[in-house]
């Protein structure tokens, strides 16, 4: 991963005092997971974490709904854990108040490492079981469809 998309240098720049610190910039998961996909990221897209150990869910929340309704293709972390498996659910229903439940979204676990498996399928028909901690999920906007086993959004260049 990248050490400053949910990662270590935020803290580490916040607690570090008279020394030197190196942020070393990293393959994101959305991008690893992005190149199995195809190309589902070729236009404005962002990242949200379904994590509400460091943001209360609301904020969240609110961050799925506007990204959703901006038709952002969304890249999500931590999509599902143990302890937290509704949040994917919740995240869903909220993407289905401006998202056809045929938009591509892409999911992969274990991106770029042993075990990696992917699926491809629609926001109408996802498997949340197949989801942990080690799964990116992406879901594409109102351009986005799915070629040849791969979800293509388009960039708008005429070909």
């Amino acid at each position: 991963g990248d050490a400053g998309l949910y990662g270590m240098a935020g803290p580490i720049l916040e607690l570090a005092e008279d020394i030197e610190v190196e942020v070393v910039p990293g393959v994101t998961s959305a991008f690893s997971a992005a190149s199995v996909l195809g190309a589902p990221i070729m236009h404005d897209f962002c990242t949200i974490s379904l994590s509400d150990l460091l943001t209360p869910w609301e904020v969240i929340e609110k961050r799925i709904d506007l990204a959703s309704k901006s038709d952002f293709v969304i890249s999500i972390y931590n999509p599902r854990s143990k302890g937290r498996k509704e949040h994917i659910e919740k995240t869903v229903d909220i993407m289905l108040r401006y998202k056809s439940k045929d938009t591509p979204v892409g999911i992969v676990k274990h991106s770029g490492r042993d075990g990696e498996e992917k699926v491809i399928t629609t926001l109408g028909n996802i498997d949340y079981e197949f989801m942990d901690m080690m799964t990116m999920v992406i879901v594409g906007n109102r351009e986005s469809y799915i070629k040849d086993g791969n979800i293509v959004t388009p960039r708008g260049y005429k070909l």
